[in-house]
């Protein structure tokens, strides 16, 4: 009963969701450099009121840089319009980029880090007048040293891809100081755990051995029995995995692996579903990191400045990369661990994450983490409910209980109407929506991942449903209309030819000019 006396089955139902009209907007807008103009301004620098410094021979410039010359209203309207013409998270619903936890990041913790106190810090400050955001640095440490179990928090790594590397690093100093270092040169990880974790192990000279799903969908843990030994420097394994497949027996992993002389590190950059519910050394983990920019809310500002944070057990503290903050009485200090690995990125990390990110975490408080996990499963397990119907579409172990999110395939729908997974989502993209398929090689057949995180609510969810269904429904129908999309969008398709051929990159205007405008 309501608390109007109503029964619910009474109250109205809310309507079926209405495809949202969306149409991209579409500017002929020019380069920046093609822009400029020379003479033009959008400020006025005044002379400097003191000499310049006086340089060695050879460091000044001969030539000003070639920077484009603009009016402040022809800046405004060129970022404006490029604006108009992205599609991000500020204007869709933002469920479809699987694995990367896409979540609303409150607007004051911007406000936070615009403030002059954040955005105007030198990293190069002395100690003594940086305190207060070192002090913050501390408390994160404490609050994600609860989050995981571990012994001690390094903030320092600039990204998730970071924090695996230092994870690596750690793990490899680790076994040679106990003089070891030669012997272990095999990293195992699992297909459906994050790519970084094999290709950082790779990067650094490791030998990787991926395990592949048994017929449950778990990491095969025979194969893992068979891969083990003295070889073996580490374990790097994601769980929940980035099918959304909570593992069960995840502690004998970790203990088929120790068993063998190695250590176990848990990827924990997709943590949303299990915060306050599970913790990584409880599991017997030795490593593990976290995203700040995906769980913990910061944004994730086009793949950076991200965050990441590495959790050690206490045998691997010294190896910490560094600096670190330390309080010592009243006083935050930064220290280095005597073997540290040394640094990952420059300076002490990034700060305007780890201000985010501790703005998110103590806005929620510990029980609030948990309800963010609930939120997540209890999201995407209704999400689930409602693609699992759209016919066409289908869960790989679908008597498999999933967490925070779900590798789906569409393989039914392309064999019968020959259209594809991104063909489908570029036909959604007509919609103002997007979504992502999956990491190579595509073990499910005609994948899409989809992770629904706490932030979106069940209107959102069922609006993205009702695309998906209609976009299937268009395949059945006129396969070839789905096929020649996107209609609304800025751009039609990207000639994806010259992605693999070095000689067509250009990552400068200099660049261009010399390959492409010759």
């Amino acid at each position: 009963m309501s608390s109007h006396g109503e029964s619910f089955a009474t109250l109205p139902v809310a309507p079926k969701p209405a495809l949202r009209r969306f149409h991209q907007a579409r500017w002929d807008e020019e380069i920046v450099f093609e822009l400029s103009r020379p003479g033009r301004r959008g400020i006025g620098v005044p002379a400097p009121g003191a000499p310049l410094v006086e340089l060695p021979d050879g460091v000044r410039r001969e030539t000003p840089p070639a920077l484009p010359e603009l009016s402040q209203n022809q800046v405004v309207r060129h970022w404006f319009r490029l604006s108009q013409e992205t599609l991000g998270a500020d204007f869709n619903i933002d469920v479809g980029q699987g694995t990367c936890t896409m979540k609303y990041s409150p607007k004051v913790n911007d406000t936070f880090v615009r403030d002059p106190k954040v955005a105007e810090l030198h990293p190069l400050q002395p100690e003594s007048t940086v305190q207060g955001v070192l002090e913050v640095y501390w408390r994160l440490e404490q609050i994600l040293r609860e989050v995981s179990g571990m012994a001690r928090v390094s903030l320092q790594p600039g990204a998730g891809s970071a924090a695996i590397y230092a994870n690596i690093a750690m793990i490899r100093a680790y076994h040679a100081s106990r003089g070891e270092g030669g012997q272990r040169d095999q990293v195992i990880t699992t297909m459906f755990s994050h790519p970084s974790n094999a290709a950082c192990a790779k990067v650094a000279g490791y030998e990787v051995i991926t395990l592949m799903p048994d017929a449950d969908g778990y990491p095969d843990i025979e194969a893992l029995r068979a891969a083990v030994g003295p070889r073996t420097a580490a374990l790097l394994i994601t769980n929940p995995e980035d099918t959304g497949i909570f593992n069960p027996r995840i502690r004998e992993f970790v203990e088929l692996v120790h068993a063998a002389g190695g250590l176990a590190c848990y990827d924990q950059a997709n943590a949303n579903g299990i915060l306050g519910i599970t913790r990584a050394r409880e599991a017997g983990f030795d490593l593990c990191h976290f995203n700040l920019h995906k769980t913990f809310s910061t944004p994730h500002a086009c793949g950076g400045p991200a965050a990441g944070a590495c959790g050690v057990s206490e045998a691997l503290v010294p190896f910490l990369p560094g600096p670190v903050v330390d309080r010592v009485g009243e006083e935050y200090r930064l220290t280095t661990p005597e073997s540290s690995v040394g640094k990952i990125r420059p300076f002490l990390g990034v700060t305007p994450n780890v201000v985010r990110a501790y703005a998110w975490v103590m806005a929620l408080g510990a029980e609030g983490l948990r309800e963010v996990a609930e939120t997540a499963v209890l999201n995407n397990n209704y999400l689930l409910h409602k693609v699992s119907r759209i016919p066409g579409a289908s869960v790989p172990w679908p008597e498999r209980r999933r967490v925070e999110q779900v590798r789906y395939s569409w393989q039914e729908l392309s064999e019968e109407t020959g259209v594809h997974s991104e063909e489908i989502g570029i036909r959604a993209a007509d919609f103002g929506l997007h979504y992502w398929t999956s990491h190579h090689p595509y073990v499910v057949p005609e994948p899409f991942t989809l992770e629904p995180t706490e932030s979106y609510s069940r209107e959102d969810l069922d609006e993205y449903a009702a695309v998906l269904a209609h976009v299937a429904q268009e395949a059945r129908t006129d396969p070839e209309f789905v096929k020649g999309a996107p209609y609304h969008q800025t751009v039609h398709r990207t000639d994806a030819t010259c992605l693999d051929d070095p000689e067509q990159w250009a990552p400068t205007w200099r660049a261009y000019l010399r390959k492409h405008r010759r």
